[in-house]
């Protein structure tokens, strides 16, 4: 098995557990529209949905977190990243890997397992009318840290490759800015179509334009 097969794979599961966990944002909203039905018509509120939307959200919050990293989606202050050849900007990206990454992700993981361990044997509950586990919400800690750490790896892995190579390998297709830009575009009613064509035509040309200086080609 070649390392880009290895590293496709750790991709295809980062990005499947945050797709799985994104759903998580469905159950959210139907949690807070169903408290404003019952706190404002029925006049009915809830004790215990408060603390529900702060795990629902931390959970979503955590487990996508792989998946980001994964797309390359983390925010980076590229001023001078995006101009560098994808040797050097690897070269970076190691250097910030092992002397960040890798301690910080490493401590999380570690902590939020034995802070697991200490909710559960105390089995922790909130502290409301209606007290709810707790202890399953801090599970996803060292779970979403220990994912987010193969992906680091992976990561690393990409980084040595390109040194080798000279050239970023490919990653995971999936949808993007510039894809929801043309499905946006084409099912408007507001813009003819030359119009419409020119502006996706712009938009990716500067789309491409940002890969190629990225040197993610």
């Amino acid at each position: 098995m070649s390392i880009e097969k290895v590293l496709r794979g750790v991709e295809s599961f980062s990005t499947w557990v945050g797709k799985g966990f994104a759903w998580l944002i469905v159950v959210l909203m139907l949690v807070v529209c169903g408290e404003v039905f019952k706190r404002y018509l029925l006049n009915m509120p809830t004790a215990w949905v408060f603390d529900v939307n702060n795990m629902l959200y931390g959970t979503l919050f955590m487990m996508c977190g792989a998946y980001a990293l994964a797309h390359d989606a983390h925010v980076r202050g590229d001023f001078l990243y995006g101009s560098m050849p994808p040797r050097r900007q690897a070269a970076l990206d190691l250097v910030l890997y092992i002397i960040f990454f890798l301690p910080g992700i490493l401590a999380l993981t570690w902590a939020g397992w034995v802070y697991f361990g200490d909710s559960l044997s105390i089995r922790e509950t909130t502290f409301n009318a209606t007290p709810l586990p707790i202890y399953p919400f801090k599970f996803f800690i060292p779970v979403a840290g220990a994912i987010v750490l193969l992906q680091g790896i992976s990561e690393i892995v990409r980084c040595l490759v390109c040194l080798k190579t000279g050239r970023w390998t490919d990653r995971l297709e999936d949808a993007e800015e510039i894809d929801v830009v043309e499905q946006q575009l084409s099912s408007s009613t507001y813009v003819d179509d030359q119009a419409r064509q020119e502006a996706i035509a712009k938009a990716k040309t500067i789309d491409e334009a940002a890969r190629q200086r990225m040197g993610q080609e």
